[in-house]
C-alpha cells in the first residue's frame, strides 16, 4: 500500500513539475521588460560632463528576447556610440529625451535586424530576400520599444 502512494505521488508531482514548466516557457514568449546592465554612463561633449542611462527593452515573444540576449553587447556598443559626445545642452528638455528614447529605439531596431541576418548567413539572392523580410516582420512584433528608466545629466 505503502509503495503505491509513493508511486502515485512521484506521478502527481512530475506532472505539476511539467505544468510549472509549461507556465514559465509561456511567461517568457509573453511581453517582457529586459534591462540593459550595467547602466550606460559616457561622456558628453563638455569636459567633465557625463550621461548616466538605464535602458529597459520591451520584447514580446521568446525568440526575441534570446536574439536580444544574444546580441547585447552589439546593442550596447551601439547604444554607447550614439550617446556619446552629445553636448549636455541637447539633454535638457522632455522633447529632447523623448527623441533620443525614439533614436534609442530606431538604432536597436536597426542593430537586431543586421545581426538577424548575419545569423542566417548568405543564401541565394531569392532567399535572401524572403529571409530579410520574414527577419523585419519578426522584429517589428518582438522588440517594441526602448524606455529610460533612469537619466542623469552631471
Amino acid at each position: 500500500m505503502r509503495l503505491w502512494v509513493v508511486v502515485l505521488s512521484l506521478l502527481f508531482m512530475s506532472v505539476a513539475v511539467a505544468n510549472e514548466g509549461a507556465k514559465e516557457s509561456e511567461a517568457e514568449a509573453g511581453v517582457k521588460y529586459v534591462e540593459m546592465t550595467p547602466k550606460f554612463t559616457v561622456n558628453l561633449a563638455e569636459p567633465k560632463k557625463f550621461l548616466l542611462i538605464n535602458v529597459q527593452l520591451l520584447v514580446e515573444g521568446a525568440g526575441t528576447i534570446a536574439a536580444v540576449k544574444k546580441h547585447m553587447p552589439a546593442l550596447r556598443h551601439e547604444l554607447i556610440m550614439l550617446y556619446s559626445g552629445r553636448p549636455s545642452e541637447a539633454l535638457q528638455t522632455m522633447e529632447q529625451r523623448e527623441a533620443l528614447r525614439q533614436e534609442t529605439t530606431a538604432v536597436i531596431r536597426k542593430t537586431l535586424e543586421k545581426m538577424e541576418e548575419g545569423d542566417k548567413g548568405h543564401g541565394e539572392p531569392a532567399e535572401k530576400e524572403h529571409s530579410e523580410e520574414e527577419g523585419k516582420a519578426g522584429h517589428e512584433e518582438g522588440f517594441k520599444e526602448a524606455y529610460f528608466t533612469e537619466f542623469l545629466v552631471d
